[in-house]
């Protein structure tokens, strides 16, 4: 803990399995434990917050539904939640992950708040409100507003901080935050997780995601289908839900005895430590924090060469990058690491090191402390 005075800060981001709402639990995580106090605002507990934390708070977003308006509006019981959250615990900062409907909330709430109880706004960009939203002239107007209005703007890569001033014209300063991943120590012994998974000796492909169509999850099933022998071959497939969607592919491809299936997984450790290499395959990704997720336990990761993953992962050196879209270089680069398990084993352990020397809560937390005390001035 700092000799500093703690602060306090609000977290709001969306709770449910996601990269951005994994980083952003963790951060509040660290943060209470290094003495701060947090205050998460959001519709829904974080799946991954836990609770009796010192220090860590749940403030939960009233949503009511209104025949008046066609769709619930969550932007505006956001912000006053937000508004009442600072008034009463006299927040310094409100820090939010995505700018809408994010940022837009914690904008008009500081404007609900007279000046001495105002907190500072760091929107932290991950990825959609760049590459999906700001090509959206129905959007990028009111993200452009946020981001100016904020007091300080993040990227969780320089990729995303290329792209947000290039997409949305964006001038301001933007400060580049990496992502970090604390592994907590398995809960479950190896041998009881691959009894769980009813493993014998098969090789283990690790794949984490919310499954989004830009996952593509059609390649990464495409690239499976094509690894020989299948025999030996499971795919563990830690997923936010939404995998029926795919059921087809599986049976076109006559992968129903290769995948195993774990749905909104919170012990992601404990099937980390199982995984043999991971497998990514993506169309666009900002960080990729599963790929970071699987380097702490010495798995290394084949995966697209997109967005901030270069930054991430060194080709040849830490993992294996192959176009998006290419299910047979993609194989390839798998089915060589399978071939030859002394070279998987060295890339494994050059993600491990680079994971623990460039990816920690101890590298990253204290960024964004210095940026919290640098905008409230504490």
């Amino acid at each position: 803990m700092s000799n500093l005075a703690p602060l306090k800060i609000g977290i709001t981001c969306y709770p449910t399995v996601g990269g951005s709402g994994i980083l952003a639990t963790a951060l509040g995580e660290e943060l209470a434990a290094r003495g701060h106090e947090v205050h998460f605002i959001s519709y829904e507990r974080p799946f991954r917050l836990p609770t009796g934390q010192p220090r860590l708070y749940f403030h939960p977003v009233a949503i009511n539904h209104y025949g008046l308006f066609k769709y619930p509006d969550y932007t505006l019981p956001l912000s006053v939640r937000m508004a009442e959250v600072s008034r009463e615990f006299q927040l310094d900062v409100l820090h939010v992950h995505y700018a809408v409907p994010h940022a837009t909330a914690a904008i008009l709430a500081r404007h609900m708040l007279p000046p001495e109880l105002q907190p500072r706004v760091v929107t932290t960009l991950h990825g959609t409100d760049t590459t999906l939203l700001g090509c959206d002239p129905g959007y990028r107007p009111a993200i452009h507003h946020a981001l100016t209005a904020s007091d300080a703007v993040t990227t969780v890569s320089n990729f995303l901080k290329r792209e947000t001033e290039r997409v949305l014209g964006f001038a301001g300063p933007t400060e580049v935050i990496h992502n970090f991943f604390t592994p907590r120590s398995p809960r479950r012994s190896r041998a009881e997780v691959r009894q769980e998974l009813g493993l014998r000796d098969e090789f283990v492909i690790f794949h984490s995601s919310n499954l989004r169509p830009l996952k593509r999850i059609d390649v990464l099933l495409e690239t499976v289908a094509r690894l020989q022998p299948r025999a030996a071959v499971k795919l563990l497939l830690l997923a936010g839900g939404g995998f029926a969607h795919y059921a087809a592919d599986v049976f076109r491809l006559g992968l129903e005895d290769m995948v195993i299936l774990r749905e909104n997984v919170t012990d992601i450790e404990d099937y980390l430590q199982v995984a043999d290499l991971g497998l990514f395959t993506s169309d666009s990704e900002s960080f990729c924090l599963s790929i970071l997720e699987a380097m702490f336990f010495g798995c290394p990761s084949v995966a697209t060469r997109v967005g901030g993953i270069p930054e991430v992962v060194e080709d040849g050196q830490s993992g294996r990058l192959a176009p998006a879209g290419d299910a047979i270089a993609l194989a390839t680069a798998v089915q060589n690491l399978m071939d030859h398990p002394e070279r998987r084993r060295q890339l494994g352990e050059a993600a491990q090191q680079r994971a623990q020397e460039n990816f920690t809560a101890a590298v990253i937390v204290p960024q964004y402390e210095a940026l919290y005390r640098r905008v409230s001035g504490s």
